[in-house]
């Protein structure tokens, strides 16, 4: 994976991910957010660094929409709108989160072998924190 900063868009894997939201249609874009966020909620084993980090994109595309949400401004997110997303979204983001920071991540893995998974892991933290926030209580990932 080549990476030049430790932000959710920072590497080339989510910058691809975010190229592929700009040539999809906009209603194909919640759906791609959605089969990102479910692949990694749905590993059984390792999951591969590229798709944690189509994950951990998504969560913070869907995190933007959220009170108190930061805005995406990387260079490297999507350039093209991303329609307003179901806040069904929001507990499979936070679910996706959790599966990439788990112990069987590459990704998690990665950071810690570069010596900044703490960093890292920060930054996860405060996205996840903003998409538990507005989920709604009963909300569940089990059908999404």
């Amino acid at each position: 994976m080549g990476t030049w900063d430790i932000g959710h868009f920072d590497n080339d894997s989510a910058a691809d991910f975010c190229g592929g939201l700009d040539d999809a249609a906009p209603g194909e874009r919640e759906p791609l957010l959605r089969s990102a966020l479910l692949y990694a909620v749905r590993a059984e084993e390792f999951l591969d660094s590229d798709e944690a980090v189509e994950a951990v994109a998504a969560a913070a595309l869907v995190a933007a929409q959220c009170p108190g949400g930061a805005a995406v401004t990387s260079a490297y997110g999507p350039k093209e709108p991303v329609p307003p997303l179901s806040a069904e979204l929001r507990p499979l983001a936070v679910a996706a989160l959790d599966r990439v920071v788990a112990e069987e991540s590459e990704l998690a893995e990665l950071w810690d072998e570069a010596g900044e998974g703490p960093a890292w892991r920060e930054g996860i933290r405060a996205l996840r924190e903003v998409l538990a926030a507005a989920s709604p209580a009963d909300a569940s990932v089990t059908d999404a």
